[in-house]
């Protein structure tokens, strides 16, 4: 590869990076039109590399390109919104309690320290923070499954989420407080020695909990939710 084509590869990157972390931190909105010479000039590159930038995030299905308007930033599908967290209900919850009997003291506190920080976080409401928070959460609780194809499938389905934008706490921030306070119920189980099942249905509820004060939230204000049959 030439210096030229490196040094283009490079601003390309620079501005897929900087564009993606803008659409999944809320600064581009779902419709935002993204003025591919406006972009460039806040990057200082030209327009070639954020054209390549935004290509591989409409492949992503991030970006849509409309006529006569152009690229724009992709709705969230609230479809897939709700298949995508039923399932990670599902293999989520199996997988915390697999994990449960391999979860040690350390890992407790550690998950306690984070849920301490997103109890903080609940003071000045930043619903992007609390999201990365919460996963830093699930984590610790999911890591220590020995099923690796469950836990792929937990993986996926953050990464799914991921690609969504899926801050559901920016949507429902009331719920952020509740989550709070059944993380630390869950960690009470896994202390405890709770069995399986009971670990496993309480990940359960938790997880869709969450989807329960979307689609109730969505119906308030007349989302289209259809898709529940």
């Amino acid at each position: 590869m030439t210096e030229t084509a490196t040094t283009t590869a490079s601003k390309s990157q620079r501005a897929y990076e900087t564009v993606k972390a803008r659409i999944v931190d809320g600064t581009y909105s779902p419709g935002y039109r993204l003025v591919l010479a406006k972009i460039a000039e806040d990057l200082g590159v030209s327009v070639v590399p954020v054209r390549e930038a935004i290509r591989r995030l409409e492949a992503e299905g991030l970006v849509k390109f409309e006529r006569n308007v152009g690229a724009t930033v992709s709705g969230i599908d609230p479809t897939e919104y709700l298949y995508t967290m039923q399932t990670l209900s599902i293999v989520e919850g199996a997988a915390t309690a697999l994990s449960a009997p391999l979860i040690g003291v350390a890992d407790v506190a550690r998950a306690r320290a984070v849920n301490a920080e997103m109890r903080e976080c609940l003071q000045h409401f930043d619903p992007v923070r609390f999201t990365r928070l919460n996963q830093d959460f699930h984590s610790v609780l999911f890591e220590h499954c020995p099923n690796p194809h469950i836990l792929d499938l937990v993986h996926r389905g953050w990464n799914r989420l991921a690609s969504l934008r899926s801050s559901t706490f920016r949507f429902v921030p009331g719920r952020a407080h509740e989550s709070v306070d059944e993380h630390e119920v869950i960690l009470k189980l896994i202390e405890t020695g709770a069995d399986a099942d009971t670990i496993e249905q309480a990940a359960r509820r938790h997880r869709s909990a969450t989807l329960d004060a979307y689609l109730a939230q969505a119906a308030a204000i007349d989302l289209p939710t259809q898709q529940t049959t």
